[in-house]
């Protein structure tokens, strides 16, 4: 975990990457292209090689990957501390921003001025998400199989409500079985001559995971000591300790899964309040996965008891933050030493190229949900035996919602402006669509 390289001065290190922090806005693609620039072709200290084969390693993990592929940069040039400086310091300065941007947004969720600077923030998510589902899909879908198996998956969540766990993973096992007998479904290039790197100490690995689930797991036992299992910050922990485990496909993916037990299962906000979270983290550098923070201070904010409100959404966005991105650290100080192991691992990239596929149909479940409550004030739901469909109410339906989710699509995919500037813009029209 600690292997000596020979990579630049620490300092020089720890300066680029917190200014890959501050500068790390557009979610994944932007940031991994952001550090190819700053690390393999303006300082060459990783040639391109090592970065593809460590991004591809990433992919393979849950959580989000251009952080773990900071921590990776981080460890091949310092070991251990360089891991955890690259790391933090591309989360934390989005940390900081989105928790700055939660508590406003909880001190002031009952002003109407806001409500409408939010209604064009919503609209603006609508089309991201979709953006992301166009983009993925056409990435992950080049063969028959993998587009039944996002049919499936969509159909799985949006009819028959089935766990999000359960559909993600259950298609990573599916193609790692498609993988060792048909990997043509998957489009895959089975090289059964490769010879493999020579095995890294096991028992380096087993200490490495001792050490950091006890990291991981330090805040659960305060918690648990402190305030016991029916406080709402122990309800958070396990909660989001659980989604880091099955967070691939990044935050698109994992965001009707956590909404729908946020809103459905613990009643910690408001099923708007989720694309209004994504709206937050979209302008904010780092992961979009910090969206979670957000999710956590509003539960710990509006149940805040012995603490005041305030105090109990900073734990509560602590918390999230701690247990979403310690696990990332455990994954790459784990296995990163396996790297060049697992880039022969055909079974292993077959199950990843399954529930990549899977993914797309998880984004599209998404979009759905999100058009649903961004257009309509009131959605129900009807069973049909064993489904389950969310139907609206047609008389609820939102005028201005529509025409701002239209100009975020004209903005978007017809001038192609950027995110950000797409943002800014419908939070204005927003703001001059509320006396309405």
């Amino acid at each position: 975990m600690n292997e000596p390289t020979d990579g630049p001065e620490f300092g020089k290190l720890v300066r680029v990457f917190a200014r890959i922090g501050c500068l790390s806005f557009g979610g994944p693609a932007g940031q991994i292209a952001l550090m190819h620039g700053e690390i393999v072709e303006k300082h060459q200290w990783v040639d391109e090689e090592q970065y593809l084969h460590a991004l591809n390693f990433c992919h393979l993990l849950p959580g989000p990957e251009a952080q773990q592929l900071a921590t990776w940069i981080g460890w091949r040039l310092h070991g251990l501390k360089g891991g955890l400086a690259a790391g933090l310091l591309f989360v934390i300065p989005g940390a900081l921003v989105m928790l700055a941007l939660s508590t406003l947004y909880a001190l002031a969720a009952n002003l109407d001025w806001f409500a409408a600077l939010f209604l064009g923030i919503k609209a603006a998510v609508l089309a991201i998400v979709v953006q992301a589902l166009i983009r993925i899909g056409g990435r992950a879908l080049n063969t028959r199989f993998k587009q039944a198996l996002a049919v499936a998956a969509f159909l799985g969540l949006f009819l028959f409500n089935l766990p999000f766990p359960l559909v993600v993973l259950g298609a990573g096992v599916i193609g790692i079985l498609v993988a060792a007998q048909r990997p043509e479904w998957l489009a895959l290039k089975a090289n059964p001559n490769a010879l493999l790197p020579p095995r890294p100490p096991i028992m380096a690995m087993v200490r490495t995971v001792l050490l950091w689930g006890v990291i991981w797991a330090m805040p659960m036992a305060l918690v648990l000591v402190t305030l016991g299992q029916s406080h709402v910050l122990w309800d958070i922990g396990v909660f989001f300790s659980q989604l880091a485990v099955v967070t691939f496909g990044g935050a698109y993916a994992v965001l009707a899964y956590m909404a729908q037990e946020a809103v459905q299962s613990y009643g910690w906000i408001q099923a708007g309040e989720m694309a209004d979270g994504l709206g937050l983290a979209e302008t904010t550098p780092g992961p979009l996965i910090l969206v979670t923070q957000h999710v956590g201070f509003l539960a710990a904010f509006r149940s805040p008891e012995p603490f005041s409100p305030l105090v109990a959404g900073l734990f509560g966005a602590g918390l999230t933050t701690w247990v979403t991105f310690a696990p990332c650290f455990l994954w790459i100080f784990t296995f990163a030493p396996w790297i060049e192991r697992l880039q022969h691992a055909t079974r292993l990239k077959g199950g990843l190229a399954a529930l990549t596929a899977a993914v797309v149909g998880v984004i599209a479940n998404l979009s759905v949900w999100f058009a649903l409550h961004v257009f309509f004030a009131r959605v129900g739901t009807v069973d049909f035996g064993p489904m389950r469909l969310g139907l609206p109410d047609w008389i609820s339906f939102d005028w201005r919602a529509g025409l701002l989710s239209v100009l975020a699509a004209l903005i978007l995919f017809g001038l192609k402006w950027s995110v950000f500037r797409m943002l800014a813009i419908l939070a204005a029209l927003g703001l001059a669509l509320g006396s309405f």
